[in-house]
Parts: structure tokens; C-alpha cells; sequence
């Protein structure tokens, strides 16, 4: 018989990140699942730690890869009613994870749910910043805007079916989906309890690649945007006084005082750079990507869900080297 759900993963030389995901997908309280692997040619132990699990892979080539490509690619395999889309770098706080993420299918007119996303410990403080942000403590199941992210997120393959992924686009093919799925008449959910880590070791250099890509991305989907010098200065200065501001709450100020000018400048000059057009941005979606986060400091409850337990994980990951 068909799973309820499909995992896809895209990977590429992940090794020191997939065993832990996989790990973490086997011990969901929802086991109703097939993974499936699309690979774009890793080199590393990626394949060969994932052999260890019960995981289907496809491959796709690296001259043949984008964003969109790979995942349309793990879709037309699938073979559950919903479709869950999970970078190789993350992995589920808590065993209700999947259960949490496809609770919002419930209602009828729900096409896309996007689980809430924080860092660990090698996180850059302002990136802990921009998870915040994008992603709050409450739960949204009718959000008025197309933002998402396909690090965490599911959708159901029946309006996949009739809706694929733009495999053109340099980036945010996520987005591209829920503001054509949006303007179909269906909503987008936000899920907070569905929780995963993401892992982001990124150089300075790759962060102004990757917010540059996206750039380039967001202004194809949404053409009349803009993003000029003065929006770059006042968006740099006003995230750097709140990060200042956070981290001095967070009494790590003085271990974050480079880091924080050197995220931000990446951030909004591969922004600036990726964009160099003209136009109107959705002011919602606009504030979701770039604004700062509010310098309202939320209350943490501790959670009584059961978490997942990576213990063993990290003894097998010390002796990766053992697999080449």
C-alpha cells in the first residue's frame, strides 16, 4: 500500500548532517512514510551513511540541478498524499515533528503547511535573528501572505500534480509555488510546533551568494520590485542596532560584536547586489524577508513534548572518515 507521506530530501555532499535527519525522521511518532533521497552528485559519505536507513535515491546530475529541478524530480516518485520537503541539514526537535507538520491538512483549503525553523550552537547570532523572525512562536493556519520556506515545509501532491516547481529560478521556487497556489484560492499554514534545527555553517562569502541568488529569484516573481542604495543602508543599519540590541540581552554581545555588521553586510549587499532593478515589492512579504525583529522580547515556556533523542547519532558520525 501507499504511504500517507513522502519525504523528499535534497542533498549534496551532507555527511556530516543526513544520519542525524534520518535518525530523527525514524523515531516520528507518524510512521507512515516512505524517504526518498534526491542527490546531485555527492562525493563525500552522504550515500553511503544513508544507505544505513530505509531511503529510495534518486540522482540528478550536477550540470542538470536547480532547485525547482531536484524537487520536481523527488515529486514525480512520490508516492503519498502529502508531500514533505526537508533540507539534508535539519533535523526535528521533538518526535511529533511530522504530526505537527501535516496537522493543518486538516482543514480542506490548506495546500502548503512550513514548520517553524531556529539554529544551534555554530549559528551566527544574526541568523538566530532572521529564524526570529521568519518564523514566530504562534501558529498561523491562513497567513495573508505567500512566504514560506522548503527547508521544513509540505504540500499535497494533488496540487503539486497540477502545479510543479519553477525550474528556472535561482532560488525561492518555494515562494514562486505558494504565490501561485495562493492566487488559486488556497492557504498557506504556519506550523510553530513543528520545529526542526537548521544547520547553517556558512561562510561570509556564501551568505552574500546565497541572499544574492535569492534576490535574483524574488525580483523574477515578483517583477515590479526594488531594492535601491538607500533601502540597503537603512535596512543594514536598523538590523544591526537590533541584533546590538538583542545580544545585549542575550548577554553575548561582546562574542557577536564583528559577527553582526559582517551578516548583515552580506545579507542586504548580496541583496542589493541580486536585485539592481526597479519596482514595488508586496509590503507584507517585504517586511517578512528584510525588516528587522522587533525589539519585543518573547517568553519562553518549556516544552513538555518528547524530543527526539540523537545520542547514538553522534557516536556514528565521529567515525564517518571510516566510510571512504
Amino acid at each position: 500500500m501507499n504511504p500517507t507521506v513522502s519525504i523528499i530530501v535534497r542533498c549534496f555532499n551532507e555527511e556530516n548532517h543526513i544520519g542525524k535527519l534520518l535518525s530523527g525522521i525514524l523515531q516520528q511518532t507518524c510512521q507512515d512514510f516512505e524517504i526518498i533521497l534526491v542527490d546531485s552528485g555527492s562525493t563525500d559519505a552522504t550515500l553511503s551513511i544513508a544507505a544505513r536507513y530505509p531511503v529510495r535515491v534518486v540522482s540528478i546530475t550536477p550540470e542538470e540541478f536547480s532547485f525547482g529541478r531536484s524537487l520536481n524530480l523527488g515529486c514525480e516518485v512520490a508516492q503519498g498524499e502529502y508531500l514533505v520537503i526537508v533540507s539534508a541539514h535539519v533535523y526535528p526537535v521533538h518526535k511529533d515533528w511530522l504530526e505537527q507538520l501535516l496537522k493543518p491538512f486538516n482543514i480542506p483549503q490548506v495546500a502548503l503547511v512550513y514548520g517553524k525553523q531556529r539554529g544551534n550552537d555554530i549559528t551566527k547570532y544574526s541568523e538566530h535573528q532572521v529564524f526570529s523572525k521568519w518564523f514566530p512562536e504562534q501558529s498561523n493556519y491562513n497567513q495573508d501572505h505567500p512566504f514560506c520556506n522548503n527547508a521544513n515545509a509540505a504540500v499535497r501532491r494533488p496540487l503539486w500534480q497540477e502545479f510543479s516547481y519553477d525550474e528556472q529560478l535561482t532560488g525561492l521556487e518555494d515562494l514562486a509555488w505558494s504565490q501561485q497556489i495562493m492566487e488559486s484560492g488556497y492557504c498557506i499554514a504556519y506550523s510553530a510546533e513543528a520545529e526542526i534545527i537548521h544547520v547553517h555553517d556558512e561562510s561570509f562569502k556564501r551568505i552574500y551568494n546565497r541572499y544574492r541568488r535569492e534576490a535574483i529569484a524574488f525580483k523574477r516573481i515578483f517583477t515590479q520590485e526594488h531594492f535601491n542604495l538607500l533601502d540597503f543602508i537603512r535596512l543594514f543599519t536598523t538590523n544591526v542596532i537590533a541584533d546590538y540590541f538583542h545580544a545585549i540581552h542575550d548577554r553575548v554581545l561582546i562574542g557577536n560584536l564583528l559577527s553582526i555588521p559582517l551578516f548583515r553586510l552580506m545579507q542586504f549587499w548580496g541583496t542589493y547586489q541580486g536585485f539592481r532593478y526597479h519596482g514595488q515589492a508586496l509590503k507584507q512579504l517585504r517586511k517578512t524577508f528584510y525588516y528587522p525583529r522587533t525589539l519585543e522580547r518573547p517568553d519562553k515556556k518549556a516544552s513538555q513534548r518528547e524530543p527526539v533523542d540523537y545520542s547514538q547519532v553522534t557516536h556514528q558520525e565521529v567515525s564517518v572518515s571510516d566510510l571512504h
